[in-house]
């Protein structure tokens, strides 16, 4: 599955609507820009669309309007998150307060401290310390026969 790239007329009104609130961090996902607020994501763009993350009340309403949910792949919703009509877009201060919505709900969901590294496939198949292989002379190779001797 390939995608497209946000316009770059949308990615301006992202920038621009986004809020200028000093908990909000910009990072990318699935390529797109982003912004999160204590490591949740609450706004986003995806190709053509600007998502936003709003409780499910609030979510219901705006579904019975001309609003989708989210799929960033066909059958994989993201249920909490919804896609703002692309006609409501002209209207930055609906936007604005739609993504201020996000951020104060989003805000009072548990923060999310960063990902453990996965271990390396090759790391876990070997023991982690030479303690847990037992110490035997057997376990030493033999010394090499010279040639030519």
């Amino acid at each position: 599955m390939t995608w497209r790239k946000t316009p770059p007329s949308l990615v301006a009104l992202f920038d621009d609507v986004l809020p200028a609130d000093p908990r909000v961090q910009r990072r990318s996902m699935f390529g797109y820009p982003c912004a999160f607020v204590h490591g949740n994501m609450f706004t986003g763009l995806h190709q053509d669309d600007l998502i936003v993350r709003l409780p499910e009340a609030r979510r219901a309403a705006l579904l019975a309007q001309e609003w989708r949910q989210f799929e960033p792949m066909p059958g994989r919703p993201m249920r909490e998150y919804v896609v703002i009509p692309g006609e409501l877009l002209d209207d930055l201060e609906e936007v604005r307060g739609v993504l201020g919505e996000a951020l104060a709900f989003t805000a009072g969901l548990p923060p999310k401290g960063p990902k453990a590294p996965k271990p390396r496939a090759a790391a876990a198949a070997k023991p982690a310390t030479a303690a847990a292989k037992p110490a035997t002379a057997a376990a030493k190779p033999a010394p090499r026969a010279r040639r030519g001797t």
